[in-house]
């Protein structure tokens, strides 16, 4: 008998599969140490737990991405153990902070499934849910991955496509309880930039970069326990070299712009995002934002900014698309976003 799990394959998959997945995790300080570590994490709001009660929450909360890593890991032995690529993201919201001692869990709904033409793989849409130990949803959101097919003669399944919204509605964004900017300080946050201060149409810089190494790359998929193939064994991919995780270069470039948005402090919107071209080890990544909305929320002080969030190899800044409306070469995230600032 074989005890071993190979993981799903597009065949395997059908819509309205809802699918729980292993294994629940009590999120500790340690991990936002360890995120500190991999990622140059400047935002004060998830650096001093003092700062996190002077705007009105009990303690600084694990920040968001971090979050959305230990979320996203264990859908991975379910969801994307077999993809060939990981297409994209929608609809998504932070409902609630997480805090040391949360324990988190996930499970997946299949929402859509639709073959390649090729035969050889299809695509399946899942919306994921993070839930904490009071059985509270903490964060939600739908992406779409290419899956290897195990038996190319299994007949195509009816293709269904989820209807999603380009961009969540800004009156359907959660702020969390208590966050008050009323007393916020600014010299302790970094910059003076307010959410007045930006224009919409306004592009940002954010002026440094960072070397991705093997070992940090390698740290990170561990501490998310995302045991995807391509990040883990270095026999699976021609050439031998490991696919950097997509999360890694979000979080890279998030962090990145701190310089320009330090103010940005927490993530509650996730609109779209593409990963448009992969990463490997020794790449030097660079970021640059645009900012798309602003929006007011029913809490006084607290806006909400729309932001494109773009990670680069280096090329010319501001630079997102060739003429043939394909992401250039350089390009490597393209990630739509709302974050909350103080008005």
């Amino acid at each position: 008998m074989v005890k071993t799990n190979p993981g799903r394959f597009f065949e395997d998959y059908a819509v309205g599969q809802v699918i729980s997945h292993a294994v629940p995790r009590t999120v500790t300080t340690g991990e936002r140490a360890l995120y500190h570590a991999l990622y140059p994490q400047r935002h004060a709001l998830y650096s001093s737990d003092e700062f996190a009660r002077s705007c009105g929450l009990p303690e600084s909360p694990l920040d968001d991405l971090a979050a959305f890593h230990v979320v996203f890991g264990k859908t991975v032995p379910d969801v994307s153990l077999n993809a060939v690529a990981n297409l994209g993201y929608a609809q998504g919201r932070w409902l609630k902070p997480v805090y040391a001692g949360d324990t988190l869990r996930s499970t997946s709904e299949v929402i859509g499934v639709k073959q390649n033409s090729n035969g050889k793989s299809g695509v399946v849409y899942v919306r994921t849910r993070g839930w904490n130990q009071r059985d509270e949803v903490v964060i939600d959101y739908v992406r779409w991955v290419m899956v290897r097919k195990r038996d190319l003669d299994a007949p195509a399944p009816d293709t269904v496509i989820p209807e999603l919204s380009r961009v969540v509605d800004p009156r359907d964004l959660v702020v969390p309880e208590g966050l008050d900017f009323s007393g916020y300080d600014y010299a302790l946050a970094g910059e003076e930039y307010r959410w007045g201060d930006y224009a919409v149409g306004e592009k940002i810089d954010h002026v440094d970069g960072v070397t991705v190494e093997e070992a940090e790359h390698m740290m990170a998929t561990r501490l998310w326990q995302n045991t995807s193939k391509v990040h883990f064994d270095a026999t699976i991919r021609d050439g031998g070299r490991r696919l950097i995780y997509g999360g890694h270069v979000i979080s890279m470039a998030r962090t990145l712009s701190f310089n320009g948005l330090a103010n940005a402090q927490m993530i509650v919107g996730l609109n779209g995002g593409a990963h448009a071209n992969p990463c490997f080890s020794g790449t030097t990544i660079r970021a640059w934002s645009e900012v798309l909305d602003k929006a007011d929320t029913p809490v006084p002080g607290v806006g909400a900014i729309r932001l494109r969030l773009v990670a680069t190899k280096g090329g010319a800044p501001f630079a997102l698309r060739g003429e043939d409306g394909k992401y250039l070469p350089d390009v490597m995230l393209d990630l739509d976003y709302w974050a909350l600032m103080p008005v």
